[in-house]
């Protein structure tokens, strides 16, 4: 029996979660975050392990998300305990509309609270959003063509997301993510009581620090985010949410992102799929609250669940049952028998998918069907067939040609393959017309002639190792390592990580900073070339999709290391920290999947994973981060300021002796 067929999703999360601090011997049981594979040598391939419930079965056979349990107290009465799914057509998202003064583009978005509707099942929903709409507007700007944009806070009222931590119980059935409803624990009393406090970030534009939306820089109701986005990168889709210190991923989730379509003249030499043949797929799960009769009440529902309390508390990360689409759960559309383009973001908080197109009896469709034609930063090289899926992390994006013309009268499916797809895979069904004029467009062999695959060889101005922690007794951190001489010992030592290399040589890596409060290690010339590696030392869990602001990156390296010589360390006078007892060492490398291998904003790093980025930073200052875009990840410290100067300041302050970032042994750093 293959890994596909025999995998058994429910197995495979208790399993996984608890494995690492009980072999380790430290303090209770804990999980990961999210649920992820079992301790040991071991990779993950989300497609060696897509085996979604409802594979290979028709849309009525699948079993639905129904409540299970009375929720008093909500501020809707419900309607039904199950949703319909492709009952409702996908909402076409609207377009901002700004002007011209004196001679620049300006532009105007006010998030305000409003009443949706999600599902035609379902009540209204309140929403925080983008000039009241969920999604927000798509904003569409040019290259080289400045927009200013006056983010305007007018957010009042209560907070419009109940947030609930429950207990977690091994035994449920389905398991408590999986179903709507708080299971009668109260909201927080918290997150209820927060203002609109909000700071606007334009994910992967090339913002100057004072546009970039700079976490702890939000505004209440009433005030206004000024900003200008200089546009001066390549074609692609971008997105934008919001960014608040500690509140990002309840504020996302009330509603607050947005699409960016950036244009340019290469990508019009093309002549893609354009006007209703050009869609954007805005992509986001969610959660439900249900009332006293089990029914579904439109509320959204930031449903977590706590798996340990000693010696830390541990809220695993978001996920929920429902799959939205442009703000509408389970939609279909209506095609003509042609080639389409779809922008696709993944806005979800934590779910990453592996999306494949399937036909009504769950198989995959042809080859030559759907292709990636460009990735979170820019048009690819030349088109990727991903008829076997590909993948879509949090927050990042794919451009995707579909050629429905060999399939007129047929319904196809947008599934989630992914490991853990949740209850119900099928996200987005496509109705082809069964007739129709196909146009006259064909798919090029060429994209971006500008496109240049980096390699190992670009020569960079500094390296960066960063390494992710297992959870387990702390949450997951950021660790901003120096590469050093080997202690004398004895092993562990906590903040010393020996890697145990390809060739077989150790070397020796010190902890300088992890906490959000911790110094800035990290001063990057504007325009230069930087070398980042992130080693993932947990052995569960989702992967970690690692986004660096105002750069564009390429992975150009991928492999596992055996990393069970990380442990969890008792320190003298209490707390816990951590190291390597023995090396953690190279086992395998891995190939960077074709659809992968563009300029990117996000990479996924998974648990053992080794991936090194060689990126090109914006010709940008200012204060940046960069960060887990798991988003509970990043509220609880996993993500960490760096430093963007020109070369000539930065060479003046080193004349001066000035206080700057240590410069790490091994020519990694500043």
């Amino acid at each position: 029996m293959s890994d596909r067929e025999g995998f058994d999703r429910r197995g495979f999360l208790l399993k996984a979660g608890f494995a690492g601090a009980l072999a380790l011997g430290v303090g209770s049981a804990t999980i990961q975050s999210m649920p992820g594979r079992e301790r040991g040598p071991v990779t993950i391939d989300p497609r060696a392990y897509a085996r979604p419930r409802a594979q290979g079965d028709r849309v009525g056979q699948v079993r639905q998300v129904a409540a299970t349990a009375p929720r008093p107290g909500t501020p809707f009465r419900g309607t039904v305990t199950q949703l319909t799914p492709f009952r409702d057509p996908l909402p076409a998202m609207s377009t901002a509309r700004g002007s011209r003064i004196d001679g620049v583009d300006n532009l105007t978005v006010r998030m305000r609270p409003n009443v949706v509707r999600l599902h035609s099942q379902l009540p209204p929903t309140r929403i925080w959003g983008f000039d009241g709409r969920f999604p927000g507007p798509i904003i569409e700007a040019r290259r080289g063509r400045p927009l200013r944009v006056t983010w305007t806070n007018e957010l009042t009222g209560p907070y419009p997301l109940p947030v609930v931590e429950i207990l977690f119980d091994e035994n449920a059935d389905p398991y408590q993510w999986d179903v709507p409803g708080r299971e009668g624990v109260a909201p927080r009393a918290d997150v209820a009581a927060l203002p609109g406090w909000t700071s606007v970030h334009l994910h992967g534009h090339f913002s100057d620090g004072g546009s970039d939306g700079w976490a702890e820089d939000a505004v209440l109701a009433g005030r206004s985010q000024l900003v200008e986005y200089r546009n001066d990168q390549p074609a692609t889709t971008l997105w934008y949410h919001d960014h608040a210190m500690h509140i990002t991923r309840w504020n996302v989730m009330s509603g607050l992102l947005g699409m960016y379509i950036l244009r340019d003249g290469e990508e019009a030499s093309l002549r893609l799929p354009s006007g209703d043949r050009e869609v954007p797929l805005l992509i986001c799960d969610r959660n439900l609250d249900t009332d006293d009769k089990n029914r579904l009440t439109g509320t959204m529902l930031h449903k977590t669940t706590v798996m340990s309390t000693d010696p830390l508390r541990q809220v695993r990360s978001f996920a929920g049952p429902y799959t939205l689409v442009n703000g509408a759960i389970w939609p279909f559309k209506d095609v003509e028998p042609d080639w389409y383009r779809f922008r696709m973001a993944n806005a979800s908080n934590t779910r990453p998918y592996v999306v494949q197109l399937v036909t009504e009896d769950g198989k995959p469709v042809p080859a030559g069907t759907i292709f990636v034609i460009g990735s979170d930063a820019g048009l690819l090289g030349a088109p990727v067939d991903v008829a076997g899926g590909f993948s879509l992390a949090a927050s990042e994006r794919a451009d995707v040609l579909i050629d429905f013309r060999a399939l007129a009268g047929k319904k196809l499916m947008l599934r989630n393959i992914d490991y853990d797809p949740g209850p119900w895979p099928d996200f987005l069904q496509f109705r082809v017309s069964p007739r129709g004029r196909p146009g006259t467009f064909r798919l090029p062999k060429t994209l971006a002639r500008s496109f240049v695959r980096v390699t190992e060889k670009q020569p960079v101005e500094a390296e960066r190792m960063v390494m992710l922690t297992p959870v387990g007794v702390s949450h997951a951190r950021l660790w901003e390592m120096q590469r050093v001489e080997a202690p004398s010992g004895p092993f562990p030592i906590d903040g010393i990580v020996q890697l145990k290399e390809q060739d077989g040589s150790v070397t020796t890596w010190k902890r300088m900073a992890y906490q959000w409060t911790d110094p800035t290690q990290y001063t990057v010339k504007a325009g230069s070339w930087e070398r980042w590696r992130f080693v993932n030392l947990d052995w569960s869990g989702w992967p970690h999709p690692m986004h660096i602001h105002v750069c564009a990156f390429q992975p150009v390296k991928r492999g596992f290391y055996n990393i069970d010589g990380f442990q969890f360390i008792d320190l003298p006078g209490g707390g816990i920290g951590g190291g390597t007892a023995t090396p953690v060492f190279w086992e395998k490398s891995e190939p960077v999947a074709p659809d992968q291998a563009g300029w990117k904003d996000v990479v996924n790093v998974a648990a053992g994973e080794s991936v090194d980025v060689v990126a090109k930073f914006a010709d940008v200052t200012g204060k940046f981060v960069y960060h887990c875009h798991m988003l509970e990840h990043e509220d609880m410290s996993m993500m960490r300021p760096f430093l963007v100067q020109p070369k000539e300041v930065i060479a003046i302050a080193k004349s001066m002796a000035h206080e700057l970032p240590p410069a790490p042994g091994g020519g990694h750093g500043h």
